[in-house]
């Protein structure tokens, strides 16, 4: 391995003379050398030999040691998120006084404070490194959890849903730019998969737990504020681990040799998005709102998750609607977290396989609509029947294979450590907005059958159809954009993608026939639409 060239003493000038005699026709800033990714400081601008073997065992070795936290902490988070509507079925409506929409309310408040407190999260995302942000985060919500059974009203509540809602805020953007900084392009589907699938475990396991727990007879303590206990319990005693065991980047992982850094680092160049910087730049920020590809990530978002919030928050409770006692809606909610945890890693290997992120996407969308239609049908027959609303209900899972699909497009298209931060806390405020509207479209005054919510939130899933074509048509002319860009740099028109290849390929080692030297740019702090070699997918 060669050598890194990057020392403090040395001259931005004599950095961008290299470049120029590569042939590369990258300029280098001053900025960029001394702000860019610690990355580029390891490494500067040396290819280091990296087989199919070592790209293997890097990516397990990854796998063991930040995907497996990755996926026990994004299951305590949507645990300690879903139980509310399982503790409510258990009674906490009865025992804390709730009237009129107050309870929808309550499912609402989390991701309200969610949605305001986005701007500061990306700053604390990009100024603060993983293994110290985690763990805080983590204790933190499970406290603000714990304390959910000392509520005794609801104010009281509110304010620990308030709290929660603040300290998960930064989790999924969090972990998404951690799948972003450690893995290929074409692994971060399945990756994100692997710890957003855990909604449908967690659905699972807080239906057995609030199922068990529901049993528990005391005179001192309710069913429901044990439920609440246990998990908040659970996830205090995970902050610990998390410290210990997460590391923040691939330059500073600890669990790599300083030859295991650099292969880590190389393998990871075709993706063309850096691999972590602690600057944060206005620049990016400024690039972030002019993009259109944004709002159209954030149109997706919100329309999905408006639907997701209705099963977060409602499904036991419309279960129960069915005509079912307590403790059989638990029981019935298990299969919905079981095809939510297969829809998810069915639509990441079906994206991750033929590439094709859109169209997977809006085929995971069809069977919702057609749940929606199911539900509607039977809420507003004078000739009610449990089995096919069950079966309409049931089919409202596949929409959680939607949600990793776009996280994992949205890293996927977005290159800069401050512009992955922002889009992806646009994301969750894309996804807050979607949980402050959806429980707020199953006003009291509806029930039983809830019909108007049922309709509005068809409607929402028809949108979602029209924005996903969209948003395909706007990344194909970005590439065109990005194709004549090149070409302007004296660059080749086409670029192989090999971020998108299943085995591993050295990117732009060697040059192409014009003799230019691609990649240059992959390890500098840059967004895509600075960076001419950027390829867009979709």
């Amino acid at each position: 391995m060669s050598t890194p060239y990057f020392e403090e003493k040395q001259s931005v000038e004599h950095i961008e003379a290299g470049d120029h005699a590569k042939g590369t026709g990258a300029h280098h800033t001053q900025n960029e050398i001394r702000h860019g990714d610690r990355a580029l400081q390891l490494l500067g601008d040396e290819r280091v030999e990296l087989t199919e073997e070592d790209n293997v065992r890097i990516r397990r070795m990854t796998d063991k040691h930040i995907l497996s936290l990755l996926v026990w902490v994004y299951f305590l988070q949507i645990l300690d998120k879903t139980i509310l509507g399982y503790a409510n079925t258990f009674g906490m409506s009865k025992d804390t006084h709730l009237v009129g929409n107050q309870y929808s309310v309550l499912g609402s408040v989390n991701a309200i404070v969610q949605l305001a407190w986005q701007p500061f999260s990306s700053y604390l995302l990009v100024k603060v490194p993983a293994r110290y942000l985690m763990p805080v985060m983590v204790f933190c919500w499970g406290a603000a959890q714990g304390c959910m059974a000392a509520a005794h009203s609801f104010p009281g509540l509110m304010v620990c849903r308030a709290l929660l809602g603040l300290f998960e805020a930064g989790c999924l953007p969090l972990f998404s730019l951690l799948t972003a900084q450690w893995y290929r392009r074409s692994e971060q589907p399945v990756r994100v998969a692997a710890w957003y699938s855990t909604n449908g475990l967690a659905t699972i396991f807080a239906a057995l737990i609030s199922f068990g727990l529901g049993h528990v007879q005391s005179e001192h303590i309710k069913p429901w504020q044990l439920i609440f206990m246990v998990c908040g319990i659970i996830t205090c005693l995970t902050a610990p681990v998390v410290y210990f065991f997460i590391d923040s980047d691939v330059a500073s992982a600890r669990f790599f040799t300083d030859e295991d850094k650099a292969k880590g680092i190389e393998r990871l160049r075709a993706n063309q998005t850096g691999t972590g910087s602690n600057d944060f730049k206005w620049s990016h920020v400024w690039e972030l709102l002019y993009d259109v590809k944004t709002y159209l990530y954030v149109a997706m978002t919100l329309l999905l998750n408006v639907g997701a919030s209705v099963t977060t928050y409602f499904g036991p409770t419309l279960i129960g609607l069915f005509g079912f006692d307590k403790y059989t809606t638990s029981l019935l909610n298990m299969p919905f977290g079981f095809l939510q945890f297969m829809a998810i890693l069915a639509g990441c290997y079906v994206a991750t396989k033929f590439r094709i992120k859109s169209a997977v996407l809006a085929v995971f969308v069809l069977p919702v609509i057609i749940g929606l239609v199911l539900l509607y049908v039977e809420e507003t027959s004078s000739n009610f029947k449990q089995a096919p609303a069950l079966v309409g209900y049931y089919l409202l899972a596949f929409l959680y294979g939607g949600n990793p699909i776009i996280v994992s497009w949205m890293v996927a298209n977005t290159a800069g450590q401050t512009k992955k931060a922002l889009i992806m806390s646009a994301y969750n405020g894309g996804s807050s907005a979607g949980n402050i509207i959806g429980p707020l479209l199953f006003q009291a005054k509806d029930r039983p059958h809830y019909v108007p919510g049922i309709k509005a939130v068809l409607g929402i899933f028809c949108a979602l159809m029209a924005v996903v074509g969209l948003q395909t048509i706007v990344l194909f002319l970005l590439n065109k954009q990005r194709q004549s860009q090149r070409v302007a740099h004296g660059k080749p028109k086409f670029i192989n993608d090999t971020s998108m290849s299943a085995k591993y390929q050295a990117y732009g080692a060697d040059g192409d026939s014009t003799g230019v030297r691609l990649g240059q740019n992959a390890l500098l702090d840059m967004t895509d639409y600075k960076n001419d070699e950027f390829v867009y997918v979709y």
